[in-house]
């Protein structure tokens, strides 16, 4: 992947989690000026429709969490078990 890439969804994630948990309103200017960075980076590196960018990118609200692959599903003593 484009190392530009991989730095615009870095940014995003931690823009992200600061627009969160951040607090001081000058803070979280700083926040949404990095993530309308990566968004540029985005759009500079893609054919993605700015609108569709911003829509897709710059939306998500909270702390980003990994995404899970479940490949199977076990249950054990009535409980369920995520197998990765």
């Amino acid at each position: 992947m484009d190392k530009v890439l991989e730095w615009a969804k870095e940014l995003q994630s931690l823009a992200q989690a600061g627009l969160f948990y951040g607090h001081d309103v000058y803070d979280k200017e700083r926040y949404q000026r990095i993530r309308e960075i990566a968004a540029e980076m985005m759009l500079t590196r893609t054919d993605i429709p700015a609108e569709k960018i911003h829509g897709l990118f710059c939306n998500d609200v909270g702390y980003q969490t990994p995404k899970v692959d479940t490949r199977a599903a076990i249950f054990k003593d009535g409980k369920f078990l995520n197998v990765k």
